[in-house]
Parts: C-alpha cells; sequence; structure tokens
C-alpha cells in the first residue's frame, strides 16, 4: 500500500508510472487527497473542542469555590455539549479513515523506472536465457502421457480422491518431488537462507498484509467457519512473521527460505496449455523472502534471480529470464522478473518463478519497519520474494526433455535425493 505521505508529494509520479501498469490512478487519488484534508479538518475541528473543554473544565473547580454555582453548572453543561459535539466528530473522522483506507488499497504498487509499458506477456523484456535446448526423437511424448504410462503421478486418482488439479504422487514420482524439495532448501541454506516450516493456513490479517486481500480473494481456498485462508505460496506466512515488528538495521537483510504446499482456486481453461502439470489448484513450491534495507534491495534482488538461475542450471534445463511489463506485472510488485524453462515435447516455454521486489508496498501493509542508530524514528523496510523453485512445471521439463527409449533419466545433482537415475 502507498503511503498517504508518499502520494501527497508524489502526485504527478504516481498517475504517470501507473499508467505503466495500464492504471489510471487520477480520480482515487484525487478523492484520497479530498477525503484526507476532511480528516484533517475534522481532526482539527476536534482539538480545538477538546482544547476548549480542558479550558472549561479548569474553570469549574475554581467557580465551585468561588462559590459562583450558577456559573459552575453552566460550564458543567457546556462540557457536556462538547463531550457530545466531539463524540460526533470521532465518529465522523473514523468514517471519513475508513474511506480513506478503502481507497488506498485500490492503488497498485507504482513499476520501477525498468518496467516497460505493455498489454501482456508479448511486451515482456528478455534478459537472457541459457542452457540447451534437447533434440527429442519424432516419438517424444508430452508428461502427461509420460506419466501415465510409468504410472509416476495419477491424475484420475487425485480427481476421484478430491477433485481435477490435485494430482496423486506415486512411487519414484513422490520420490523424485521429495527430491527436488530437498534440493532447494539445502542450496538455500548454502546461500544463507533460514529455513522456516510455516501454517499452510492463515488469516486475514496476514493475507492483507501482504496483499493477497482484498485482490485476491478469488483465488483463494477459504475456510469460512473459521475465517481461515490456504496460502496459494510461503510468502504470505513467511513475510507476515514481520508483521508489526521493527528490526535493527545490522539484522537486514533477513532471509527465509520455506516449503510448503500451495493452494489456488483458478486453474484456468482446459486445453494443452494448462494440461497435466501445467496448473494445478495444489502443488509444491519452496519460496526464498527478504527483508531488506531500502537501499540495498535491488542488490538484493539481482542476488536472488542468481541464487534461481543457478538452480535451473543445476538442473541442466534450458531457460530464460524475462523482465515483466506493466502489464503482466503485479498489482503489489514494483519489478518481477519470471523464470521460464522450455519444454521440449510441448514446444513452449513453461514459467517456473518470479522473483519480485515490492519496494515498501507490502512493508506498510505490514507495518515492518527498520531502525538505524543516527535515524529518529523507524522507516519501512524493503520487501522481496521469489519461487525456488516451484515444482509442477519444472517436474514437466525434467519428465519431458530427459525420455529416452529406457526411461526419463534424473538430473546428476538429484540421484543423491532420488537413490536413481532413472525412471523406468
Amino acid at each position: 500500500m502507498l503511503t498517504l505521505k508518499f502520494i501527497q508529494e508524489n502526485t504527478d509520479l504516481i498517475i504517470k508510472r501507473l499508467k505503466v501498469k495500464n492504471f489510471d490512478a487520477t480520480e482515487i487519488i484525487n478523492k484520497v487527497i479530498e477525503q484526507n484534508n476532511r480528516r484533517k479538518e475534522t481532526q482539527a475541528k476536534v482539538d480545538l473542542l477538546k482544547a476548549e473543554m480542558n479550558t472549561i473544565s479548569k474553570e469549574i473547580g475554581k467557580l465551585f469555590q468561588e462559590k459562583k454555582i450558577e456559573e459552575a453548572n453552566a460550564a458543567k453543561e457546556k462540557t457536556t455539549s462538547l463531550k457530545e459535539e466531539i463524540k460526533s466528530l470521532d465518529a465522523a473522522f473514523a468514517s471519513i479513515d475508513d474511506e480513506v483506507n478503502k481507497l488506498l488499497v485500490q492503488l497498485p504498487n507504482i513499476p520501477h523506472e525498468l518496467v516497460v509499458p505493455g498489454r501482456d506477456e508479448t511486451d515482456n523484456v528478455e534478459i537472457r536465457r541459457g542452457g540447451e535446448i534437447p533434440q527429442l526423437p519424432e516419438t517424444k511424448k508430452p508428461h502427461w502421457e509420460i506419466i501415465k504410462d510409468l504410472d509416476i503421478i495419477d491424475f484420475e486418482l487425485g480427481t476421484k480422491l478430491t477433485g481435477a488439479g490435485f494430482p496423486v504422487y506415486k512411487g519414484k514420482g513422490a520420490k523424485l518431488q521429495r527430491a527436488l524439495i530437498s534440493f532447494f532448501l539445502d542450496e538455500g541454506e548454502k546461500a544463507g537462507y533460514n529455513e522456516v516450516l510455516p501454517p499452510i493456513m492463515v488469516n486475514e490479517d496476514s493475507g492483507f498484509g501482504t496483499g493477497q486481500l482484498p485482490d485476491k480473494e478469488g483465488m483463494m481456498y477459504h475456510a469460512q467457519a473459521d475465517n481461515l485462508y490456504m496460502v496459494p505460496t510461503a510468502e504470505v506466512p513467511v513475510t507476515n512473521i514481520y508483521r508489526d515488528v521493527i528490526v535493527d538495521e545490522e539484522q537486514l537483510p533477513i532471509k527465509n527460505i520455506a516449503y510448503t504446499p500451495c493452494f489456488r482456486r483458478e486453474a484456468g481453461s482446459w486445453g494443452a496449455h494448462v494440461r497435466g502439470l501445467n496448473r494445478l489448484h495444489q502443488f509444491d513450491k519452496v519460496e526464498i523472502v527478504q527483508i531488506a534495507n531500502p537501499k540495498t534491495s535491488y542488490q538484493q534482488l539481482d542476488e536472488m534471480v542468481a541464487h534461481v538461475e543457478n538452480l535451473i542450471k543445476k538442473l541442466d534445463l534450458p531457460y530464460r529470464i524475462v523482465r515483466l511489463c506493466g502489464g503482466d506485472i503485479s498489482f503489489t510488485s514494483a519489478m518481477t522478473y519470471d523464470f521460464e524453462v522450455y519444454s521440449a515435447a510441448q514446444e513452449r516455454w513453461l514459467e517456473v518463478s518470479s522473483v519480485s521486489n515490492f519496494e515498501s508496498f507490502q512493508a506498510n501493509r505490514l507495518k515492518c519497519r527498520y531502525k538505524a542508530k543516527d535515524m529518529k524514528k523507524p522507516e519501512l523496510v524493503h520487501t522481496l520474494n521469489g519461487s525456488a523453485l516451484a515444482l509442477p512445471r519444472i517436474v514437466a521439463a525434467i519428465i519431458e526433455n530427459n525420455q529416452t527409449e529406457t526411461g526419463i533419466k534424473i538430473p546428476r545433482v538429484l540421484i543423491p535425493y532420488t537413490g536413481f537415475d532413472i525412471i523406468e
């Protein structure tokens, strides 16, 4: 959430930059400023009335001491009247304050100056690519056929147990899944991330803190009886660890890594682009989260991008990195890099990670601040996160790109985790 101070001081800049996200902020910002002026006026009236009431209250005692009973009673009636007026103004202030907050949460984060205008993913900017695209024989198969032949991931059984988009991993398919999770966590630990295992349900405050609420409630599974939400990503509980926290500058950057299953209601339309593991309602993901000093947050973003790139390199998968344009970047992000791996069987790029800097947008919602010794008061931190990595499409690419006549070759770095080098 953009701060009110930032909006007041940078109105033209915000309107200009949000146009890059194809968002016209003019009307909302004008309303915010108008309502905030009303709030200030209301507060000023309350302050004057309270000052007047305090002055009269001090006089009442003197009037009684001087036996000026009639004047004292009149003064008491005046304070009662003032209290009622203050009460009415306090209610008006609360209503205006609520309206300002409702307007503020409608404003997206402003994109970084490097984020270019665009409508959708076709306007994203490719930064670099790496790895070699394997040349598969004419008999190549997509992963949804291979996993059925090998009986390692069962979509029909998942549909029986739960519904579409909830696969069952079996045998070596389950071990491959577990191996990837352990590999990603171990690599994160080597890179200085502290592992946490958070709850996979969060409350409303946590959803608001990272920007899922009220923007994306339709995409989340909601346990209405307890008003809890299944996590769409570990970003939500891990970042909220620092909600209402003031950290010392020396602690920054704080680096956490977490594995969770993730749950998302929207699974898209049926078609080849969302078949099999390409899009699920439940999937596993390892997430990296940083709480950073605003002065160095973009250095931390580059470090996170390098970490994810190294993971994909170690899995020997062809990849490319793109910087999202204004039309494809999320509501909360200031800058996002997407990683895509190439599926040689589907002959298309599959997104496997997004690494983002939210600057102070989430931190303002979270009230997460840092304090240096020379600072008069705490300031907002910057928050960052990234998938390191999301498993379904990584698994799909491993299966498709490494298919042979005898089975699926396991990437060399995973063999110590799986205990086998081929799925046959």
